[in-house]
């Protein structure tokens, strides 16, 4: 078997044939096959590997679990955003229409609601429980107001603003008012927790670079000797290092596929607690788990993840070693 190898490694010196190009990929099959198996005959250490990976993968891809359904459901408060514009009370009845009919000819607008001001007089009197005390008011001091909705394209904060600032330019119109503050807190929280889940993904993702790089350098000094006696019989730094950077090519299709399980459970977990919690509001909001490609990115993540981790190491331990002059 050794006599073998050696010969494959001096024809691999003086060149590769036609024979050797067609069976490269089965080496390289046989090199992924031999490092899975490496990674069998020591489980326990393999098994840490792996669950740290996994675990280190799971917590920022929750979080950008809940982020996504968090972006959901604030979709939804968006779209909601309405403006009030109060009339000047000497604007009538007729004029108020006319204001209505070219308001709904915006582009930026989905709907246009006018109260009147006897109607908003009479809905404050129920409201506030002053309404004998209004009665003897001479003059109505409410103003005619119009409810208007934006469109989904100009609910968001920016945009909205621009539309309620457009309509205060209208003649007719005392003074319009938009309640921004709500909304541009909502947004300012979610650009802060998609930097939060940022800003944690490269942090786990640079402490699971680093723990694959130990555990294949570890893995490199075991088999000292060997790789020594392998570059003596003419086998280039390219073929020993295959072998290790295949061992991180596995541990990271494990991790992501163990990340990505855990993340299944996790939300299939959280979501009876969100359904129970979603009916006392008489919503039937659901939580949404990872879809196929954002599994797939995950997946290509921890693989990418692995092999920079073992290509770092490789390329700094395999180099140094040198067979001895003795």
């Amino acid at each position: 078997m050794v006599k073998n190898e050696q010969n494959t490694l001096l024809r691999k010196k003086r060149g590769l044939s036609l024979n050797d190009i067609i069976m490269l990929p089965v080496r390289h099959l046989q090199q992924a096959t031999g490092s899975l198996g490496d990674l069998w005959r020591t489980p326990m250490a393999s098994l840490m590997t792996i669950f740290v990976l996994g675990i280190s993968l799971t917590l920022p891809a929750t979080l950008h679990l809940f982020t996504k359904n968090a972006q959901q459901v604030s979709s939804n408060w968006d779209s909601a955003a309405q403006i009030s514009v109060f009339l000047k009370l000497s604007v009538s009845d007729k004029n108020a229409q006319n204001l209505v009919k070219r308001i709904q000819l915006y582009p930026e607008v989905k709907s246009v609601r006018y109260i009147s001001a006897n109607d908003a007089l009479n809905e404050f009197k129920k409201l506030s429980g002053f309404g004998k005390a209004l009665s003897y008011l001479d003059d109505n001091p409410l103003p005619a107001t119009l409810l208007v909705t934006p469109s989904k394209r100009h609910s968001q904060p920016t945009a909205a603003k621009v539309l309620l600032e457009k309509l205060e330019q209208e003649r007719g119109v005392a003074q319009g008012k938009l309640d921004l503050e709500w909304l541009t807190r909502l947004e300012a929280i979610m650009v802060l927790i998609q930097d939060i889940v940022t800003a944690l993904a490269i942090l786990l993702s640079l402490s699971v670079v680093l723990i694959i790089g130990n555990t294949i350098r570890l893995a490199i000094l075991n088999q000292r000797d060997a790789i020594a006696v392998m570059k003596m019989v003419g086998a280039t730094d390219a073929f020993i290092q295959r072998p290790f950077l295949y061992t991180g090519f596995w541990y990271g299709v494990f991790g992501g596929l163990l990340a990505a399980v855990t993340v299944t459970i996790l939300g299939n977990y959280l979501d009876y607690a969100i359904v129970d919690l979603a009916q006392l509001y008489q919503s039937q909001f659901s939580l949404q788990s990872l879809d196929f490609s954002e599994t797939v990115f995950l997946l290509i993540t921890a693989i990418s993840l692995g092999l920079i981790g073992s290509y770092i190491s490789v390329y700094q331990n395999i180099k140094a070693i040198e067979p001895s002059a003795e």
